[in-house]
């Protein structure tokens, strides 16, 4: 079998994530959706919301399993017995950086490869900070998350612009 891992903070999850988790699904027996936990960030949704987000974004998805991931990635890897992992890229800073982190997880696992698939056109732009951004001022992300998850991020900000008044 064989098995990618597509790791990310999901903070939230983006249409653009989506859209490299639903053109991967064809590569591969199984995609492990993997949400990375990163002890030095503070994120806007805890992990178990973003678990959640990814499982209601993808339960039409036959052969997307949503996980989570505490530790390295290429022990985790390892542990699901995954050959590669898959990475979007948006633009050229995205690679500089993810280039570094393969080299890391190559020589932490030799076996396990980094794909890197480039973003469709229509989001490029898109991340889940500028999501974060424009939603903390009460604007219209609907064309930026998938609408299973849409009030929930918007709630989230809401709430917090009337706690802040």
């Amino acid at each position: 079998m064989r098995i990618a891992i597509c790791p990310g903070s999901f903070d939230p999850v983006t249409l653009g994530h989506l859209d490299i988790i639903r053109r991967a699904t064809p590569l591969f027996d199984q995609v492990i959706v993997a949400v990375t936990v990163n002890p030095n960030k503070t994120p806007t949704f805890s992990p178990e919301e973003r678990l959640d987000f990814l499982r209601r974004c993808t339960r039409d998805i036959p052969n997307v399993v949503v996980d989570r991931c505490d530790g390295l990635l290429a022990d985790y890897a390892r542990s699901k017995g995954a050959c590669a992992l898959l990475k979007g890229l948006r633009a050229v800073t995205d690679f500089e950086y993810e280039f570094q982190m393969a080299l890391i997880n190559k020589k932490l696992n030799p076996e396990l490869e980094t794909m890197f698939m480039t973003t469709s056109s229509a989001y490029m732009y898109l991340s889940s900070s500028a999501v974060r951004q424009v939603a903390g001022y009460g604007g219209d992300i609907s064309e930026f998350v998938p609408a299973q998850i849409l009030q929930d991020v918007m709630g989230r900000f809401t709430s917090e612009r009337s706690e802040e008044k």
